[in-house]
């Protein structure tokens, strides 16, 4: 699942995760994705930090405390690197950090990096 209030953004990680074989859903901001997120159980999220109504730390956060979907692996997406910007993305659950631009290569080493083995290829 990749949430972006960016429709740039989001079309142009659909377009890395399907040319790679991905089943990709998409969300508009925070509230979008916690809508979609319980009966879709994805096996990766990434998630945008700086979003209307519900930033994704606390998207992050409300997703990590939901006993179904805490081992689900959230990435946030900033185009903030700072070291206070990664350690609150930690404090909030996330599993890791990819800076804005990000590439094909950064989505797809995430997606490898967190695939469940037992999963296969999704």
């Amino acid at each position: 699942m990749v949430v972006d209030d960016s429709h740039t953004i989001r079309r142009s990680a659909e377009i890395f995760l399907k040319r790679a074989g991905h089943e990709v859903f998409l969300a508009e901001d925070g509230f979008d994705a916690l809508a979609q997120v319980n009966d879709l159980v994805p096996d990766l999220i990434f998630c945008d930090v700086l979003m209307p109504r519900l930033d994704g730390y606390q998207t992050c956060a409300i997703i990590k405390r939901n006993a179904r979907l805490a081992s689900v692996p959230v990435v946030m997406l900033s185009s903030k690197d700072g070291v206070f910007d990664k350690a609150r993305g930690r404090i909030a659950g996330a599993d890791h950090y990819i800076t804005k631009p990000f590439t094909n290569e950064q989505l797809l080493h995430a997606v490898q990096q967190f695939r469940n083995p037992s999963q296969g290829a999704q």
